[in-house]
């Protein structure tokens, strides 16, 4: 059996139909680069017949060196009743001037007739005609048959016989498309079995998550003998989406043994899922498989006790096989054996009964009596302990701050705040405009910040959440701030309690840019040891 599985993701193409997703030129060249490092076999990074964008990528793209990436670009069959050489799409494949150039065309009668609107015979005849041409010009071609298994269910022949077309053009791979989304795990393996063995070509598999089982359709065609897999690195795409790869690439390498990406990256999964967020600019799903914040969480206080004591009677794999950790979060279902793991990291001597743990269960009571809540802001929580052990020693003063909103009658209303700390003596104050006044102080404290600790460029603040508390005391009422913070690679949650709603957004402030000069610190520690 093949152990190796071929990843072809498509997050530039695909991925790039998702609502709210649009790249840049430069957002897509740092994706290449990222997905290369993981070894991904096969990158579709656009079609340079529809847009000017990924026409000027791909220009932008010739004079990059892929390690272990194969650069494709996407592109449909010719035309109907026109020759390949006057097609213009065609023309604008061979221009892209990639490896490998992916090609769709239909495999549902239905879609040829009605969608289309051709015979079936000249449908076949674009398959071969246009496969036949890019494989003269040396071309890998990647045949993905649109609404295969649609196609397969409504008119088993033709589907069938839109893969013989590809395989007598030449194709390398028959790519079984799944592109409605809504076929069940056991209609993908009975198919894709039967395509395996009546083709001796290289099968692939594409699923789309519109039933929410593109996960388990995706595995049950490597089962089957699918050796291609191709989808979205986080799953991203059009209506609900595409295969998630990153479960995908985790469930094969990790449970099935199969090559997927190289041996070395599995350890960065986790944060390439990060950073391929960050540059589509869209919020993660924090309960995403492996790679989620929340993948190793626990909260309730038996399954915290369990992981504890074995980490497997609660937890599916080692977390740190795909670069993310176990998360324990402070609640009122966590016990006290919580607590003291969370002392002992920043003290390993501190004992159960010892006072210090008292003392620290107290104070937590009074902060959660005043409106501070720790599950998921354990950042703060990190804090609070440092506090409480004498463990922590402040990175800057205060002196004041100062906010000035102005209201226009037009309604371009702005904000502007002044900063004035003091580092080791020395004073930096600094004045910062912003849409609102948390944002303008923020970038205020940050830019003031930065004269003495460089780092603080690389974070940013990824979402920014206010409860308002005790909603019956109306305006008197107090606030919490939730602030969540990123380096690009670390994500660490702060939060923030007052009547006042800058305040609270201060507090939180504050302690994210803290935690991270301390893990910073702790970091250079670690690398000198």
């Amino acid at each position: 059996m093949n152990n190796k599985i071929e990843i072809f993701d498509s997050t530039l193409r695909d991925g790039a139909q998702a609502e709210g997703i649009s790249f840049s030129v430069e957002d897509k060249i740092k994706i290449v680069r990222a997905l290369d490092k993981l070894g991904i076999s096969y990158v579709e990074a656009g079609n340079p017949g529809s847009n000017p964008k990924d026409l000027e990528f791909f220009k932008r793209i010739k004079n990059e060196k892929f390690k272990y990436t194969k650069l494709t670009a996407f592109g449909s069959t010719r035309r109907a009743n026109i020759a390949t050489e006057e097609d213009d799409n065609l023309q604008s494949l061979l221009d892209a001037n990639t490896p490998a150039v992916a090609i769709f065309g239909k495999s549902w009668d239905y879609h040829v007739t009605e969608i289309i609107k051709t015979t079936l015979e000249e449908n076949l005849a674009m398959i071969k005609d246009t496969i036949a041409f890019l494989k003269s010009k040396g071309k890998e071609v990647v045949f993905d048959a649109e609404h295969f298994y649609d196609g397969y269910k409504s008119n088993p022949e033709y589907a069938l016989a839109s893969l013989e077309a590809a395989k007598e053009g030449g194709a390398d791979w028959l790519v079984l498309c799944e592109t409605n989304g809504g076929a069940f795990p056991d209609e993908i393996y009975r198919i894709t079995k039967e395509v395996v063995n009546k083709f001796p070509i290289k099968v692939g598999i594409h699923c789309h998550n519109d039933g929410g089982m593109a996960v388990a359709n995706t595995i049950m065609a490597v089962e089957a003998g699918a050796t291609q897999v191709q989808g979205t690195y986080i799953g991203f795409g059009e209506r609900c989406g595409n295969v998630n790869l990153s479960t995908v690439i985790a469930n094969l390498q990790l449970k099935r043994e199969k090559k997927c990406i190289l041996e070395d990256q599995m350890v960065n999964l986790t944060s390439t899922a990060r950073l391929l967020a960050e540059v589509a600019n869209i919020a993660m799903n924090e309960r995403e498989p492996y790679i989620g914040n929340s993948a190793f969480a626990h909260k309730g206080g038996m399954h915290i006790d369990g992981v504890s004591k074995s980490p497997k009677s609660f937890e599916h794999i080692d977390p740190r096989k795909v670069g993310n950790k176990r998360r324990v979060l402070m609640s009122e279902v966590s016990g006290k054996s919580t607590l003291l793991s969370k002392m002992q990291k920043v003290n390993p001597n501190i004992k159960k009964n010892s006072p210090e743990t008292q003392n620290l269960i107290d104070t937590l009571k009074k902060l959660e009596h005043e409106g501070y809540q720790f599950e998921g802001a354990e950042s703060t929580f990190e804090l609070v302990i440092r506090k409480h052990l004498g463990k922590y020693k402040p990175f800057f003063e205060l002196k004041y701050y100062k906010i000035i909103e102005e209201n226009h009658a037009r309604g371009d209303n702005t904000s502007s705040a002044l900063v004035k700390i003091t580092v080791d003596g020395k004073d930096e104050m600094t004045v910062a405009e912003g849409v609102g006044p948390v944002n303008a102080l923020d970038k205020a404290l940050r830019k003031a910040l930065e004269t003495f600790y460089p780092q603080l460029k690389e974070v940013y603040l990824k979402d920014y959440k206010v409860r308002v508390l005790d909603t019956d005391t109306a305006t008197e009422a107090k606030v919490r701030v939730l602030i969540e913070s990123t380096d690009g690679y670390n994500l660490w949650t702060t939060v923030g309690v007052s009547t006042d709603i800058i305040e609270a957004s201060w507090i939180a402030l504050v302690d994210s840019i803290e935690y991270k000069l301390i893990k910073d610190i702790e970091e250079k520690v670690r690398a000198y040891i």
